[in-house]
């Protein structure tokens, strides 16, 4: 690899003659930053080293230990928004056609060159690396609002389901069941918004929320019919077979898995949400109707949380929490972003 010093390089360049490594940055210097490699190993490399700068990826197609082909497919493959380039001095037609057709490259440019001719190739390149890039960025902004809109639907149909089961509409266990989603965190799935319509998306929201709430009520309904009387020991009795749990001597409730508590607001939309977490949320609503409600809290090791009396009515922090797990979702983003 050449020019080791470049800061923020554009265009990578890989090609093992070293003639005509130079004869490319002279012609293209002055157009943008130019990052070079020899091999299709060390342009792997640095095309995983760069790729948050790279805009043009240019490759000769022969060269020692694999094919130019090869590395426009694995940035292809993991890079799609950098625009990719093959370049030969031989008539390769077969492995030409096969790139074209895979979509691994966007143009064909044969050697010898003629120095105008790349530099508007290259000029080109980068105006259409630019303009993937908006796009992605738009995609992502309209994604994050897309998700915005889902975690604040599914809070809505939390509440809902809670108010429609419980035995009094103003104590519900929604406080609590958001209390502990957002100790362990909610990661809400990205659609591929270039494959799934908006429409699509909410039919199949409402599709599964409709299962969920099926699957609610009948294990509420089932523990009332076993315990009749909610008694507090029936608590103690009934929780492990909720949820996975383990009791302490002195009342102390420790969750070992915190992803059983964030199901239903972080799986994608058309996968079923398990009996478990359904059973999960029927507790919470026999558990308040009973009087009693959880204080969880975070400590290293898991989640843990206690019992206490619960009969005042809930307070309506609907809208806070929505903007909590919005904000979640956004930290999440930028967080994931540092390591793209």
């Amino acid at each position: 690899m050449t020019d080791q010093g470049i800061i923020a390089p554009l265009i990578l360049f890989v090609d093992d003659e070293a003639v005509v490594v130079k004869y490319f940055q002279r012609a293209i210097d002055a157009l943008a930053p130019v990052i070079t490699a020899s091999s299709v190993e060390e342009g792997r490399r640095i095309l995983d080293e760069h790729a948050h700068t790279l805009a043009v990826l240019v490759s000769d197609q022969r060269m020692p230990g694999g094919y130019g082909n090869e590395l426009l497919h694995y940035a292809r493959t993991r890079y799609p928004d950098i625009v990719r380039i093959l370049t030969t001095a031989y008539s390769e037609l077969e492995h030409t056609i096969e790139a074209v057709n895979q979509g691994q490259i966007h143009r064909y440019i044969q050697k010898p060159w003629e120095i105008s001719a790349l530099r508007m190739e290259l000029k080109q390149a980068l105006e259409l690396a630019a303009l993937r890039k908006d796009h992605s960025r738009l995609l992502r902004e309209k994604m994050t609002v897309r998700q915005k809109q889902i975690v604040s639907n599914r809070i809505g149909a939390l509440h809902s389901l809670c108010a429609s089961l419980a035995a009094s509409p103003q104590i519900l266990p929604i406080e609590v069941y958001l209390a502990a989603a957002a100790i362990v965190g909610v990661e809400t799935p990205e659609p591929d918004w270039l494959l799934t319509d908006y429409s699509d998306l909410i039919s199949a929201e409402a599709h599964r929320s409709g299962q969920f709430g099926h699957d609610v009520r009948n294990k509420l309904a089932d523990i009332r019919r076993r315990f009749p009387d909610r008694q507090g020991k029936d608590v103690l009795t009934l929780l492990p077979e909720m949820i996975e749990a383990e009791i302490s001597a002195d009342g102390t409730i420790d969750f070992p898995d915190r992803r059983n508590f964030a199901e239903f607001l972080e799986t994608p939309s058309n996968a079923p949400i398990s009996s478990k977490h359904a059973a999960w949320l029927a507790f919470l609503i026999w558990l308040h109707d009973s009087g009693c409600s959880l204080r969880l809290t975070k400590p290293e090791a898991g989640v843990q949380c206690g019992l206490y009396a619960s009969v005042t009515p809930t307070p309506d922090k609907l809208a806070e929490w929505i903007e909590q797990f919005s904000d979640m979702l956004v930290l999440n983003k930028k967080e994931n972003a540092r390591f793209i």
